[in-house]
């Protein structure tokens, strides 16, 4: 199992390093997330053993259960729908919450961060193609989020998110990721207090690519490390 996900992490590097190339960047510039949502912790632990420290997970309990039996020097990222009833059993535990849609929401991850005295760096949502399936705010309302949740104690906005529409030709998406950066480049330039803009979460296993050349620095990749076939949790 070891030499696939090997395998599969190898063709990844290789794309990364090209689209890289092709959009003029540093490699450097790009961080792999392992989306390992549904899978055993045998596969992550493999993946980690591989040199992977960036795990994506959509569910809190399975990343809380995670948590528990795996390296503490993984970085943690909450990448699904988080509820405001479940912030409080994370706030500790991840690396970066990728999916703040709401100031609710925000406010909820502040308190709970004030009371274990913990910052929380968080990236907003944007449902920059308006798909009534997907969460995230509009490309409309993710400036003004974005000032009123920099003035809660306790939580750093780092850049914004997004979950690209599934598509079978990776650059009809090309549009939403250049969207995406033209939002992220515009609130840069307000100079916010207490928002300091460097990520942007974008691109997963089918459009990566385009989404490094169109500026992410985070991408999620879960199928083109794990394979399709879903596990036991753990």
């Amino acid at each position: 199992m070891k030499d696939r996900i090997q395998e599969k992490l190898n063709a990844a590097e290789t794309k990364i390093e090209a689209a890289c190339r092709r959009s003029g960047r540093e490699r450097q510039s790009v961080k792999l997330i392992a989306v390992s949502k549904t899978k055993p912790v045998s596969m992550l632990q493999e993946a980690y053993d591989l040199g992977c420290r960036d795990f994506g997970e959509n569910k809190v309990q399975e990343l809380v259960e995670k948590y528990d039996r795996l390296p503490k020097d993984i970085r943690w990222h909450m990448i699904g729908h988080l509820q405001r009833n479940k912030v409080k059993y994370i706030v500790d535990k991840v690396y970066m919450i990728h999916s703040v849609d709401s100031l609710r929401l925000a406010e909820e991850i502040s308190k709970e961060a004030v009371k274990k005295n913990v910052t929380v760096s968080v990236l907003v949502e944007v449902n920059v193609a308006d798909e009534a399936s997907k969460f995230g705010v509009s490309a409309a309302e993710a400036p003004a989020l974005v000032e009123q949740i920099a003035k809660l104690p306790h939580i750093l906005v780092k850049g914004l998110m997004t979950i690209a529409p599934y598509v079978d030709d990776p650059e009809e998406n090309r549009l939403y990721f250049a969207k995406l950066k033209q939002i992220y480049v515009d609130i840069i330039h307000k100079s916010i207090d207490n928002v300091c803009m460097e990520e942007l979460s974008m691109g997963m296993t089918g459009d990566y690519e385009v989404a490094i050349e169109e500026g992410a620095t985070y991408i999620r990749v879960g199928t083109g490390i794990f394979g399709e076939r879903r596990y036991e949790v753990l």
